[in-house]
């Protein structure tokens, strides 16, 4: 049955301890990333490691793929922290996972999580041995795994299994509702595999991962109706630009109401030159804008129409949300809760005044025609009025006022 009012009652999972966060067990849902740099570049991962956790990714995963990535990333711990940074690393693998691991125990120590892949793990014979032998790692070195299946590297052998179980039934189904079943019981038998090696659930996390909404949907239902596992949710190859945040929202939007998920990443594939932590603001703002977390402070403005001075209000909008954010690392620090925030820059007088009250400060602009005036609410009742060409450095002003009036400082 679904919640009108909220999202329902999260799917109850077992907590996993990925470094210094908790994953399931009705922590707060977290958000990761993943890294793009050539992991054997230690300053350039570090960097990118940085700037992702200080926009507010929990975890941040980078590519093992070689000896000379492997050997890195001992020296990107220390890299971050030497910056204070404790962001756990998780180590993505494939094909070799279980060389590199075994070959580098320096980098199997310094990661906080591994992430395996058992379509490709290893074939036919030796994908039992490898596969263990990267469990077996993960055991002596206590830590964590994500069985990560993808449609786009799929246990052929098993596809090929249930097709074959398929075509035998008298009602057989559809190749995409088989894709389905593969999907999940390829991340159910190798996590019961895990198990039998000796790992509990508390240190098992499951995805299954596709570039489809409905298919994403649909297998994550199944996974979650099939066990208590912790659930990592991501639309892969979701694209770039808005086609990737709407996917991505789409799909995982969706599951989140539905209580699925202890985890997530916006799989964006980045503008040239664009920057990385956007896809850790896009996720963040998802469980935000769902009611499920707070980041940062939100800022409700309006579209903008043919009654608005377009040009100030937009300018205004665009110069508060930056600032918010430039702000947010130094306001968290400093003060309990300022998260929870709601700020509103409307353009006119039609709904300016009705949402500037709603939030917990607001400004509406003057419209075209409108008086050059620009009240400003604080918390439901108007409080001043603004003129002149600083509005913007004028509200930045009053945000910071009520921050320091409205929240406890933590020291």
């Amino acid at each position: 049955m679904s919640n009108e009012s909220g999202p329902e009652q999260r799917k109850q999972t077992v907590p996993v301890n990925v470094g210094s966060v908790v994953v399931g067990g009705g922590a707060p849902i977290m958000v990761q990333s993943m890294t793009n740099t050539d992991t054997a570049d230690v300053a350039g991962t570090v960097a990118q490691v940085a700037a992702l956790a200080r926009a507010g990714s929990e975890v941040v995963r980078v590519t093992v793929d070689r000896d000379d990535a492997a050997k890195a990333i001992p020296h990107i711990r220390d890299g971050l922290d030497a910056q204070g940074i404790d962001v756990p690393l998780v180590g993505d693998f494939h094909y070799i996972g279980h060389t590199l691991l075994t070959k580098h125990p320096a980098c199997a120590e310094a990661l906080a999580k591994y992430r395996i892949n058992p379509g490709n793990v290893g074939f036919r014979e030796k994908r039992d041995t490898q596969f263990s032998t990267m469990i077996e790692v993960a055991l002596q070195y206590d830590k964590p795994v994500r069985i990560g299946v993808n449609w786009g590297s799929l246990d052929q052998d098993l596809v090929v299994r249930l097709m074959d179980q398929n075509a035998q039934s008298g009602t057989p189904k559809e190749a995409l509702a088989i894709t389905h079943e593969a999907l999940v019981v390829s991340a159910i038998e190798n996590a019961a595999r895990a198990e039998a090696l000796g790992m509990g659930r508390d240190k098992i996390i499951l995805s299954c991962k596709v570039s489809d909404v409905q298919s994403l949907i649909a297998v994550y239902r199944e996974l979650a109706a099939r066990g208590d596992y912790a659930l990592h949710l991501g639309l892969t190859e979701a694209g770039m630009g808005s086609k990737g945040i709407v996917a991505s929202t789409a799909a995982m939007g969706v599951l989140l109401q539905e209580g699925i998920g202890d985890t997530i990443r916006v799989s964006l594939t980045p503008e040239p030159g664009g920057d990385r932590t956007r896809e850790v603001i896009v996720a963040q703002e998802i469980l935000q804008t769902m009611g499920l977390r707070s980041f940062t402070p939100l800022v409700t403005a309006c579209p903008g129409c043919g009654r608005t001075t377009s040009t100030v209000f937009q300018s205004l909008a665009g110069a508060i949300q930056d600032y918010v954010r430039t702000r947010m690392p130094e306001w968290r620090d400093d003060y309990v809760g300022v998260e929870s925030m709601n700020l509103a820059v409307m353009g006119c007088i039609v709904n300016g005044p009705g949402e500037s009250k709603h939030a917990d400060i607001g400004i509406s602009l003057p419209g075209t025609g409108e008086e050059p005036a620009a009240p400003v609410f604080i918390d439901g009742e108007k409080a001043m009025t603004l003129r002149g060409a600083d509005i913007a450095d004028q509200f930045k002003c009053i945000v910071d006022q009520y921050i320091d009036g409205h929240y406890a400082r933590r020291n």
